[in-house]
């Protein structure tokens, strides 16, 4: 795990969420992974998956029988069904995560329905794990501006108060002023119009 923290230090220290795996195999380290979903424009590029690709592109197959995964951060539904597609013998993860893990925080990922199931176990160094996202994000915050808007570090994003991100790259660095959206008609209801 603390290869795995080591990686998560990596995503950090490019803008992305901090969070980094290692997939072993008979007590040796086979691939390195962190965070990259940001910096490649992939939302699947999770530490994750990225360690798993590289496992599998090092062994030469795609079935990573008798391997274990350590992750920093409880891994999302994405993540374990690669670990399920990939066969993994076991996954170890660090730190809870309340917005989208799927052992146990938002959802329990259904296993009893799969053809393989990996043994799980959480809160391997979770307090480091833990401390190592909080900082982060702690990082990241920004004052807002005119009491609406805030700013990120990576530039082109632009972060309005509800939370919701829009991403301008032609106007990277400066404020950007989001509209709201229109309302919605349903199709076929007609407003009653006052004469």
């Amino acid at each position: 795990m603390r290869q795995a923290l080591t990686q998560a230090k990596r995503a950090g220290d490019r803008g992305e969420v901090p969070v980094g795996a290692v997939v072993v195999s008979g007590g040796k380290v086979l691939s390195r992974g962190y965070n990259r979903p940001v910096g490649q424009n992939d939302p699947t590029a999770h530490a994750e998956v990225v360690a798993i690709r590289k496992a599998g592109r090092r062994r030469g197959n795609y079935r990573l029988v008798g391997c274990d995964l350590y992750v920093t951060l409880e891994p999302c539904a994405m993540c374990l069904g690669a670990a399920v597609q990939a066969r993994l013998r076991r996954v170890v993860f660090g730190a809870l995560d309340p917005k989208s893990g799927a052992v146990r925080s938002v959802m329990r990922f259904p296993f009893r329905k799969m053809n393989h199931r990996p043994e799980l176990k959480g809160g391997l160094l979770a307090e480091e794990c833990s401390r190592a996202l909080k900082g982060f994000f702690v990082s990241q915050r920004v004052a807002p501006c005119n009491g609406h808007f805030r700013r990120s570090r990576r530039g082109g994003r632009v972060v309005e108060g509800d939370g919701l991100e829009n991403r301008y790259p032609e106007q990277s660095g400066s404020w950007v002023r989001i509209p709201p959206s229109p309302p919605v008609q349903s199709p076929g209801v007609k407003r009653h119009q006052r004469t």
